[in-house]
């Protein structure tokens, strides 16, 4: 079960992840996270993935609902410091292009202005 914890830094909800992103005991840890950012009035939202070491396919979901949940909003959801495990999977799973990602937090933050 990942470790969640929220943010804000120059107007941008950082969300950072720690452990494996995997399935339900995941949620509400990120969802629940992007959610509460979303119902606060967040519009630019960067997941920290610097910490997570593993992703399976119930953490693909997470991602993927996260992104069009921030999207559905009018938002933008970015990711920052994928490790390359984590970066090979979004890969086979055909999602490295859906999202925006940023070696360091400092770049993703500057991204959204």
């Amino acid at each position: 079960m990942a470790k969640v914890t929220t943010r804000t830094r120059d107007g941008v909800t950082i969300v950072d992840v720690v452990g494996g992103l995997v399935s339900g005991g995941d949620d509400p840890g990120v969802r629940g996270a992007v959610r509460q950012a979303l119902d606060g009035g967040a519009t630019n939202i960067a997941l920290n993935l610097g910490g997570v070491d593993f992703l399976n396919s119930a953490g693909i979901n997470v991602l993927a609902s996260s992104h069009a949940a921030v999207s559905d909003r009018g938002g933008t959801l970015k990711l920052v410091s994928v490790q390359p495990k984590v970066q090979e999977v979004l890969a086979i799973a055909r999602l490295g292009t859906v999202f925006e990602t940023h070696g360091t937090e400092d770049e993703a933050v500057a991204s959204f202005a």
